[in-house]
């Protein structure tokens, strides 16, 4: 694995589906310094709690047949939503010059989603992605866990 450069300034963005923290390395690349810039959350409830209808039915135009339709997953929608408003906050970070380089750590499946929602300029901006859910950590615990993996030395 190469090894994870996070030079000073850089930021570090740890998220998954409802919470994400954006840290700022006021250290060097050597001695990583992560002090939390922002957090941003949403509670997202599950899907039944949002949601009252049943899933829908579909009538055939000849015969009797019907079939159903698969209910809205609202708990993934409220997911997709975040990471997206999230993408757009970066990319006016990396617009505006308050970060030229940038750290994405999140579930597998939440960088999956938030890829979509990259900019251009974003994903030039991106450094590098690692796919572990650190969100519910401690700064320290995620500086420590990153510095372990030897994903940022």
């Amino acid at each position: 694995m190469d090894k994870m450069r996070i030079d000073k300034g850089d930021w570090l963005v740890v998220c998954d589906g409802r919470k994400a923290l954006i840290l700022e390395n006021l250290g060097d690349e050597m001695f990583p310094n992560l002090h939390t810039k922002e957090v941003h959350e949403q509670p997202n409830p599950s899907t039944s709690a949002q949601g009252s209808d049943a899933p829908g039915r579909l009538h055939a135009a000849t015969g009797g047949a019907r079939s159903s339709v698969e209910q809205t997953d609202w708990h993934d929608e409220a997911e997709r939503a975040f990471l997206r408003s999230l993408a757009g906050r970066l990319d006016a970070a990396v617009s505006s010059g308050e970060t030229t380089g940038l750290t994405m750590v999140a579930s597998p499946r939440a960088l999956g989603m938030i890829r979509a929602d990259y900019s251009d300029l974003l994903r030039k901006a991106i450094q590098n992605e690692v796919g572990k859910d650190l969100v519910k950590l401690p700064v320290y615990e995620i500086e420590k866990q990153l510095l372990l993996s030897g994903a940022a030395k």
